[in-house]
């Protein structure tokens, strides 16, 4: 039986604060990621076990997050919202588990414990994103009654583009062939835009469309907020890579120095990247002003991704 969180946006509920908010989100998408993944005995169990070891209890959850301030503002249903939301996180936790690899970041640390390949294998790490990925659109699929069969197209395709060469996977691509390069601004943000940037547009539309057909303003707006804190949060990362300790991050404090690849923090210096990502705080407040205060969870989540110290 789905348990859902329940979305704090209805009139008989008070709305909750932000911290008892993201509490009360995180703690449910650890429970609905534990329902939406294979259990860990079932065959091939040690792939299984794997899976799970890459999803659960780490991480701070920042898509699922998304996808229900944006699903509180268009009433989305808590169940669609939670499937929406797991899929989502599995996309990204593939994607640490394969930038995690030698064949490409080589790092042994993420979230604070041993990255799977170092846990497991490379080649269970390697079957592990691919099952992930497979695993996130049987999941989103399943996305439950309240979406139509038009919406859920849309919110397939979404997920797909986000993920594909054309999103998270081109951004990759580039971020490899880009290492000892002198990278431009722009170039490095059109990178970063499809790296980063997709996935948490992405989360941000498929907690909306959970809801509702969108009309073209407001997936305008989502679309720029989602732009702004995409590159907001690879802005603050290359901060806190140049800045913050392993222990405080979790990963490889200091990596992308250390690997020659182009930063923020490289291109324009600690000063001038703190401003831009408030700058881009900024941008993705502006670009909600159309929902006026209903969109004050994703208000709250632009904050919390510039001022995160983590």
């Amino acid at each position: 039986m789905t348990v859902a969180v329940p979305l704090s946006n209805h009139a008989q509920e008070p709305a909750l604060a932000f911290d008892a908010w993201m509490r009360q989100t995180q703690t449910g998408m650890e429970a609905a990621l534990d329902r939406c993944l294979p259990a860990e005995a079932s065959i091939p169990a040690r792939l299984h076990q794997a899976m799970r070891y890459a999803v659960l209890d780490g991480g701070k959850r920042v898509r699922p997050l998304l996808v229900f301030a944006a699903g509180e503002l268009f009433a989305t249903p808590a169940a669609v919202a939670q499937r929406a939301a797991a899929a989502v996180e599995m996309i990204h936790a593939y994607s640490l588990v394969h930038d995690d690899m030698p064949c490409m970041d080589d790092d042994a640390l993420r979230r604070g414990k041993p990255t799977v390949h170092v846990q497991y294998d490379q080649a269970t790490a390697l079957l592990v994103g691919d099952a992930l990925q497979s695993q996130a659109f049987i999941v989103l699929a399943e996305a439950g009654e309240g979406v139509d069969a038009a919406r859920q197209i849309v919110m397939l395709r979404l997920l797909a583009q986000a993920s594909g060469s054309l999103g998270m996977c081109g951004g990759q691509a580039i971020d490899l062939a880009s290492v000892g390069l002198n990278l431009s601004l722009p170039e490095l943000e059109q990178m970063h835009k499809l790296k980063t940037g997709a996935l948490l547009r992405a989360s941000v539309l498929l907690g909306a469309w959970g809801g509702k057909a969108l009309a073209p303003a407001e997936i305008e707006a989502l679309e720029a907020y989602g732009t702004a804190i995409g590159l907001a949060f690879q802005v603050v990362d290359d901060i806190l890579d140049a800045t913050a300790d392993s222990a405080t991050l979790g990963k490889t404090a200091g990596k992308d120095a250390a690997d020659n690849k182009p930063t923020y923090v490289s291109i324009l210096g600690l000063p001038e990247s703190q401003a831009l990502a408030e700058k881009l705080r900024n941008d993705a407040h502006q670009a909600l002003a159309i929902f006026g205060n209903k969109a004050r969870r994703l208000r709250e989540l632009a904050d919390l991704i510039v001022q995160r110290k983590a």
